[in-house]
């Protein structure tokens, strides 16, 4: 997987006071982001196997661009749906304020609403200037698993996801498919093929029947001014081209020096240096507490 996010190429780690991880496991991919003293020092990408192989090979992964071990990390955050099998995490969040605040500190406190189109899931959150999520809106049933087909579609026809979009956005006359259900489509697109359509034709259906099932659920939640899209099929421009065209709402120009996929584990390891802080100022306090006690 490309691997395009800012980080720290000079990590003073002997000077560093707080050390911290977000570990996103994902259907499709498992994510992992450290932050030295706030700032990101090493991230990876790894394709999600089992959900705690995964998330121990996404920090390791990590780690493994630094000069420190996991029991140096002194807080974990674990979101995504394999969360539950992190078992190095300290605490773990579901990805909706793992979003939130991923966006917001990313592209900043004009967000409004973020957009995650991820492997397995699609949902559309509502949020505040300091990136706390206010409401939300998951996929049903019929939205799910896009993400997961695009891999398949693309290993299919041997091209990149972000390529596959490009060539669809090659196309302005296609076929209509199925758009109330992502199986419906996908049983359309295999027809596609077998009736010879050329595969630019096949490819620029699919897209567009999956950005419009997406952007239906957008616009069931309302999107507000600003607007994101992370996510892993936020890499691919047709997908996101044809939900801005659908809902008339431009984005936020994508961020060239950090990768969509990576936002909610960014926004896990916000919140385990959050929680770290937290932890230490409590138990500084105590002394003073038993003090005046």
């Amino acid at each position: 997987m490309s691997e395009h996010t800012l980080i720290n190429e000079h990590p003073d780690f002997a000077k560093a006071q707080v050390i911290v991880a977000g570990v996103d496991v994902g259907a499709v991919s498992s994510k992992s982001v450290i932050l030295l003293d706030g700032q990101p020092c090493a991230v990876s990408q790894v394709k999600t196997r089992m959900p705690e192989e995964s998330a121990s090979r996404a920090i390791n992964e990590a780690l493994a661009k630094t000069n420190f071990k996991l029991e140096n990390i002194h807080y974990i955050v674990g979101t995504g749906c394999g969360r539950t099998q992190v078992p190095f995490a300290h605490r773990t969040i579901t990805e909706i304020p793992c979003d939130a605040a991923g966006a917001v500190h990313i592209w900043g406190p004009s967000v409004r609403t973020v957009l995650d189109i991820g492997g397995q899931s699609c949902r559309v959150i509502h949020c505040t200037g300091k990136g706390r999520a206010t409401a939300f809106l998951w996929n049903d049933k019929c939205a799910a698993g896009i993400g997961r087909s695009m891999e398949v579609f693309a290993n299919l026809v041997k091209k990149e996801v972000t390529e596959m979009g490009n060539i669809a956005l090659q196309s302005d006359k296609f076929p209509k498919l199925s758009d109330f259900c992502s199986v419906y489509a996908q049983s359309e697109f295999f027809d596609l093929i077998r009736s010879k359509a050329s595969k630019e034709q096949a490819i620029a259906a699919y897209h567009y029947a999956m950005a419009k099932r997406i952007a239906t659920l957008a616009a069931r939640s309302g999107v507000k001014q600003d607007f994101v899209i992370i996510g892993g099929l936020a890499r691919n421009p047709g997908i996101t081209d044809w939900v801005e065209k659908i809902l008339e709402v431009r984005r936020l120009a994508p961020k060239p020096e950090w990768d969509p996929a990576l936002i909610t584990a960014l926004g896990a390891a916000l919140f385990a240096d959050t929680f770290y802080r937290r932890q230490q100022s409590d138990v500084s306090k105590k002394p003073e507490e038993s003090q005046c006690a």
